[in-house]
């Protein structure tokens, strides 16, 4: 999660390497932007503007204008589309450029009218840990995720927790380490309890987000409840669910979310950083395992995903593991206790409502929570066209977004474009699953994971061990 989203799609301001009267200048080439970040060295202020907006300029259009000259620059050194012959000048500029916006993010805010704001010292209070604990799976996974089983049902006792310092950045939300947790009723706690506990407090930057920080909880509860435990260590463990007065906004009650620490674990969009030519097919393809079960653990629990990207994909390198996070844009096409995500089932009112920290589609008459509620812009080319048409999701959703992810960390989101590294036939099956209509492509993770085995067989023969390292960054 140290992805950080956008919110807005680029908008027509001043051409290409002209300084517009709305923001920062936009060089206009490749080696323009080479110059720039990497020979000339510039920071992020040099980059993408001062983060503290000009007299009589409002912080809105300076993180737009900001904004657009990051998207430039990205695009333009983005390692899939620079000359062959120069692509180690790109990805390393394209990762400074990284660093450098999320650097401006930090001090300008991440969402549009609203500043970054440190709550350390926040006290948020805790509705109730779940009564009952549930045994998990993975002994090696136990330790990283924090503390007892189960999923707060705001039954059990009260805690309060006090926000540390900053842990991660997602799309709408800031993580924030639990600097201490107490019983509310000043008892004694439990063994996980006192300073900094293994947990971490998520807080959407804006009120507007509540309900999505909601929605996360909801879905994390169901499938705690629903959900077969032996593959719980694949999503966060919702710790507790709490409130906290926002002193910004004049004491009014905020909505928070308290989940077990992933210490040690890494995005794909790290990994893909890391390796900008592509992760070899041998190591991707355990990320690829593990996601399909992430996804079909979820679905036999009827909730969807609805944003299987990059930034939302955790992995521990050393120890294989996976979490799935961030089911803030989650959704459950059928709400029956017994439901699950299947085959995609239809259509629902078109079209598209404006963004609040994302792009959101339109409300229509029915229970808005079966329809994935919001798109991360940055990949927002990236969704099937169902998600598009406000149609319910499918297993065959999550499973398209899974497919772009596995593509994107061997080369590029597209297969058709990934070189002769990747062998034809995984090629040809990530293709697959990326065909227009959702009735054409795979709808059920489980059956696909042992298609997928069977391929893998065939190519690399029996499953072995094979170790994965992040490489250190250089500067």
């Amino acid at each position: 999660m140290t992805h950080t989203g956008s919110t807005t799609f680029p908008t027509t301001g001043a051409a290409r390497g002209d300084a517009g009267e709305d923001g920062p200048r936009q060089p206009a080439s490749f080696d323009e932007v080479i110059d720039l970040v990497l020979r000339q060295g510039l920071g992020e202020r040099a980059l993408f503007g001062p983060a503290e907006p000009a007299a009589g300029r409002s912080p809105e259009a300076a993180l737009r204008a900001a904004r657009r000259a990051y998207r430039a620059m990205a695009r333009l050194t983005h390692p899939d589309v620079a000359p062959a012959a120069r692509r180690a000048d790109a990805a390393n500029a394209f990762a400074r450029l990284t660093e450098l916006w999320e650097a401006y993010q930090l001090a300008a805010g991440a969402v549009p009218g609203s500043r970054r704001r440190d709550r350390t010292g926040t006290v948020v209070f805790g509705r109730g840990r779940a009564t009952t604990a549930r045994p998990r799976a993975g002994a090696a996974m136990g330790a990283a995720r924090g503390g007892p089983a189960g999923a707060a049902d705001g039954t059990g006792d009260r805690f309060t927790y006090t926000v540390g310092e900053r842990y991660a950045d997602g799309d709408i939300a800031t993580l924030y380490r639990v600097a201490r947790t107490a019983p509310a009723d000043g008892g004694p706690g439990g063994p996980a309890d006192g300073d900094d506990p293994p947990y971490v407090v998520k807080i959407a930057r804006s009120a507007a987000d509540d309900d999505l920080v909601a929605r996360e909880a909801a879905a994390l509860r169901r499938i705690a409840r629903l959900g077969d435990p032996k593959f719980a260590p694949y999503v966060p463990r919702l710790v507790d669910t709490g409130r906290f007065a926002d002193a910004a906004a004049g004491g009014a009650g905020r909505r928070a979310n308290v989940l077990g620490r992933l210490d040690g674990f890494v995005t794909l969009a790290q990994v893909r950083a890391a390796y900008p030519g592509g992760v070899d097919p041998r190591d991707a393809v355990w990320m690829w395992r593990r996601l399909l079960v992430a996804v079909g653990h979820a679905h036999r629990a009827g909730v969807a995903h609805g944003a299987v990207l990059p930034g939302h994909v955790l992995i521990h390198p050393e120890q294989h593991g996976l979490v799935l996070v961030d089911w803030c844009y989650s959704a459950v096409p059928d709400p029956a206790e017994g439901a699950v995500v299947g085959p995609h089932r239809g259509a629902g009112p078109a079209g598209f409502a404006g963004g609040r920290g994302a792009r959101r589609p339109g409300r229509g008459d029915e229970d808005p929570s079966r329809r994935i509620p919001a798109l991360v812009e940055a990949y927002a080319d990236w969704y099937p066209p169902e998600v598009a048409r406000r149609e319910p999701p499918g297993a065959a959703t999550d499973l398209a977004l899974a497919t772009r992810c596995v593509s994107y960390l061997l080369g590029s989101p597209d297969p058709a474009r990934l070189g002769a590294g990747v062998p034809a036939p995984i090629r040809r099956f990530l293709g697959g699953c990326l065909l227009p209509a959702p009735s054409m492509r795979p709808d059920d993770a489980w059956q696909l994971l042992g298609e997928l085995d069977d391929l893998l067989g065939r190519l690399y023969g029996p499953r072995r061990f094979r170790p994965f390292t992040m490489p250190r960054p250089t500067r």
